[in-house]
């Protein structure tokens, strides 16, 4: 089945923040099908191809911002720091820099944003305990504090300028599964392509949260409160299953017991992390 749906037709422009990252890196090639011109941003510039375009920009920079977004488009959001970090890298990068792009997308008439969410922003829930749309946020580190801080600003954007967000938990993003862990919590590039989609051709996006997983045996999210976006995704970590270490689960330890993983672990940020 192909993952793309040729029968839509395309935006004119989508934008890119964060394509230097590194699900930026994976997903840049695959989204030609969804737009005319594809707007590559990062601090610096990106390597290009096929319609795709670079436009280098500092989040910190809410005239920078607009000037990317001048024009219109609808947005991917992965810009930011992507880790746990010094409070001060994530003030400027995904507090000052998440106002900046929403307040910019405001201004230009920016119609939707998918906003890059993490599953740290409920990492404190138990890994037994299923969670929805409107489940409270758990998060476990000021990493995740962070991303609870841009959903809020998401919502704050719809509900009062009627900027329309798609806020997505992502699991983990990565070629295959690494751990025990990521058996739960991963999610294929394609089934984030197939997403992207959904949230550009829905004739109402709103403002909904997803968890972003793969069609995973194993599960602690879910999306049934968003099903009416119709994403539905392809793929499974079941591939990995058979032969995957199963040295992370020991029921005592923290990393083993909440959905947040080895990141419920991390002292304040101004201190050593664990191996």
């Amino acid at each position: 089945m192909p993952i793309f749906e040729t029968d839509r037709p395309k935006r004119s422009r989508l934008i890119v923040t964060g394509a230097a990252g590194g699900i930026g890196q994976m997903i840049r090639g695959k989204l030609d099908h969804l737009a005319d011109e594809v707007v590559l941003s990062d601090i610096d510039d990106v390597e290009v191809s096929g319609n795709e375009v670079s436009r280098p920009c500092d989040l910190t920079d809410l005239d920078g911002i607009r000037a990317l977004l001048k024009g219109g488009g609808d947005v991917l959001h992965f810009g930011g720091q992507s880790m746990e970090a010094p409070f001060e890298r994530i003030l400027n990068s995904n507090l000052i820099g998440t106002y900046n792009l929403y307040e910019a997308a405001r201004l230009e008439g920016v119609r939707r944003v998918f906003f890059a969410s993490s599953n740290h922003a409920i990492g404190f829930h138990p890994r037994e305990e299923m969670l929805d749309a409107d489940s409270v946020t758990r998060p476990d580190t000021l990493y995740g504090v962070s991303k609870v801080y841009g959903e809020a600003m998401a919502r704050f954007y719809y509900d009062k300028f009627g900027v329309e967000s798609l806020i997505l938990r992502i699991g983990s993003c990565f070629p295959k599964p690494a751990d025990q862990r990521q058996l739960a919590t991963w999610m294929s590039v394609d089934d984030m392509i197939r997403l992207f989609g959904r949230m550009i051709h829905a004739h109402r996006l709103g403002c909904p949260i997803l968890y972003g997983a793969s069609d995973n045996t194993e599960s602690w999210w879910d999306n049934s409160k968003t099903a009416y976006l119709g994403w539905q995704p392809q793929d499974s970590s079941d591939a990995w299953r058979d032969g995957m270490p199963d040295d992370y689960w020991h029921p005592d330890e923290p990393k083993a017991r909440y959905q947040g993983g080895i990141f419920v672990t991390y002292g304040h940020p101004g201190t050593k992390m664990p191996e």
